[in-house]
């Protein structure tokens, strides 16, 4: 949405810039609209960034979270959508109509790299995920103090009783409908860009705040960033496959829960993307 308006004010201030330097009489017109255009896209562009960055700026990463802001909340529709166009990348969505119309839900997808919240915070924005994150990740420039501020929970991955309160934390977040959760079950971002086995404990936020789980797969989102510095469009794809209702959950050992999605995603995938584990 930002780009598109960033995009349409750059073309009439560059419309106007032609139209008051002397009309479009002549061949003058033929290089005051483009550098007019590129000129103002910069300039907005700097301004949209700089009213994130203030906003970001004045978080205090300290003083906990305990409701998701509408402000910020706003701040990542408005912003999410505008990272993909800016590094040429395409996205095409299926599925999203199998959301859950109503209630709260725990999603889970393969991990790529570090767009893969941008891309489901961009094309699911009606969900209100709060994600959750390895600790390292709240130092970000930006991004850390932005999902502190959308309840994303930081958890540490190396000490299994902090890792516990962090999955507590989030049982908690769903069950008083503050917002859904959005997790990568793999853990880590796949280096090789394959499937590999999941950590189990996360499928325990579903059964215990009794939620369905909502399963997803990202593509393509691995060769954003070497596409974009040679110039080369990237066709990134979010398929929601499947939604598995919170009463096929209950009493089911999260081990056979993991197989249940991690099969679902594999099948998505196809066989060459899937680690032989």
């Amino acid at each position: 949405m930002l780009f598109n308006i960033v995009t349409l004010l750059s073309a009439l201030i560059s419309l106007a810039i032609c139209y008051f330097a002397g009309g479009y009489h002549g061949l003058v017109w033929l290089w005051q609209l483009p550098v007019g255009f590129i000129g103002s896209f910069l300039v907005l562009g700097l301004i949209a960034f700089a009213v994130l960055w203030i906003s970001c700026s004045l978080v205090d990463q300290s003083k906990p979270q305990e409701q998701d802001s509408p402000y910020y909340r706003l701040l990542t529709k408005l912003y999410c959508p505008s990272v993909f166009p800016l590094l040429l990348a395409k996205i095409k969505t299926t599925g999203t109509e199998k959301l859950p119309k109503d209630g709260r839900f725990l999603l889970v997808s393969n991990h790529l790299n570090d767009l893969d919240p941008v891309l489901l915070l961009a094309k699911l924005p009606e969900a209100q995920l709060a994600f959750i994150s390895k600790q390292e990740n709240s130092d970000m420039f930006i991004i850390g103090n932005l999902m502190h501020k959308i309840q994303c929970q930081m958890i540490n991955r190396e000490n299994d009783r902090e890792a516990l309160k962090t999955i507590l934390k989030c049982i908690s977040i769903i069950k008083e409908d503050k917002a859904s959760i959005a997790v990568f079950p793999e853990g880590y971002t796949s280096k090789d860009g394959l499937l590999h086995h999941f950590r189990n404990g996360v499928f325990k936020i579903a059964q215990k705040a009794h939620v369905p789980i909502v399963v997803c797969t990202v593509h393509g989102t691995n060769h954003v960033f070497k596409n974009v510095l040679k110039l080369k469009r990237t066709n990134v794809e979010l398929h929601v496959l499947d939604v598995i209702p919170a009463e096929e959950l209950a009493g089911v050992n999260t081990s056979v829960i993991a197989d249940r999605v991690y099969q679902l995603m594999a099948d998505d995938l196809g066989p060459d993307m899937v680690a032989a584990e």
